[in-house]
């Protein structure tokens, strides 16, 4: 079998990357080691330069329908850019499977036709991958949403990846922290005393939120920035927040390395890669966990994890 691998990203760069040992496989979706289980693999020819949404779309079904070699099925890790393969599939003139991961639910649209179009637009999927069965049964309310064609994906992080990390700033003898930063678990007075005194205007506390805004109702980082910023009116001078938002990977991982604490998202509807390289490093994450991560993964009690949950609503200004 073989498949037609097709990623928002630019895919010739993620493999170079990956070759250089700067980037993490899983940015591919597990493409790279289809062919580990007999799966060959097609990889698309990412345009060289950012295009429109539309010219994208063009340019994929351009792609997709003059390829030489021969495929089974297309693989994508969304559907943005694929839109025109998948209209095509939903009218019948596109005969190879499409499977897709949707990274967030299914909802039914307020306006008739839009719903309309987007049932229609939903029969060009022959499968959809969702990151957890919470995606899924959110989905199951629209009425666009196909029982038989949703599935639960179980995510495999490259872990090897972060080991290398650990082992490089072990074999450097960097501390992973710019502070002597307690155990988030239970630190004592003491040590919460010592860190506070350690923190001035010229070393502050540096707490990293990664910030996206159209996808915010699923990731709810804002939620936790509030209480963040909170914490830096408390405390003038020795907390600095850094909001990160739309920076390469190269940049975000930089900013990653300079920060002690990383605001994650706050529902966990989708993968942690950050949070990975974070504690990778030995930097604190602020995060949450939803109860169907805990049925989800197996256990009744993370031990490592000291849950935030916020019991009062703060005003952003």
């Amino acid at each position: 079998m073989k498949v037609y691998f097709y990623h928002t990203q630019n895919i010739q760069y993620c493999l170079r990357r990956m070759a250089e040992g700067e980037f993490p496989s899983h940015f591919l979706y597990g493409a790279c080691h289809l062919a580990d289980n007999g799966v060959d693999v097609v990889y698309h020819r990412s345009p060289k330069h950012e295009l429109s949404r539309l010219k994208t779309a063009l340019y994929t079904a351009w792609r997709v329908l003059t390829c030489r070699e021969r495929f089974d099925a297309i693989y994508a890790t969304h559907y943005k850019g694929l839109e025109l393969v998948v209209l095509l599939r939903a009218l019948g003139l596109f005969r190879k499977p499409i499977v897709v991961w949707h990274h967030q639910p299914i909802v039914k649209s307020k306006s008739r036709l839009r719903e309309l179009l987007g049932r229609f637009f939903y029969k060009g999927f022959d499968r959809l991958i969702f990151f957890s069965p919470k995606l899924v049964d959110d989905s199951l309310k629209a009425p666009k949403a196909d029982p038989r064609k949703l599935v639960v994906g179980h995510w495999g992080a490259d872990l090897a990846f972060y080991d290398k990390i650990k082992a490089e700033l072990k074999a450097e003898q960097v501390s992973p922290s710019h502070h002597n930063t307690p155990s988030p678990s239970h630190p004592n007075d003491s040590q919460l005393s010592t860190l506070n005194s350690q923190l001035t205007p010229s070393h502050p506390l540096t707490i990293l939120i990664g910030l996206q805004p159209k996808r915010d109702f699923m990731k709810g980082a804002m939620k936790i920035a509030a209480f963040v910023e909170e914490v830096a009116r408390r405390h003038p001078g020795k907390v600095q927040i850094k909001y990160v938002e739309g920076v390469p990977y190269d940049e975000y991982m930089r900013l990653l390395a300079e920060a002690d604490v990383l605001v994650d998202q706050l529902y966990s509807y989708t993968p942690s890669m950050n949070s990975l390289a974070a504690m990778a490093r030995g930097t604190v994450v602020i995060g949450g966990g939803e109860e169907e991560y805990y049925e989800f993964i197996g256990c009744a009690r993370l031990s490592t994890c000291a849950p935030m949950c916020p019991t009062r609503r703060i005003s952003r200004r």
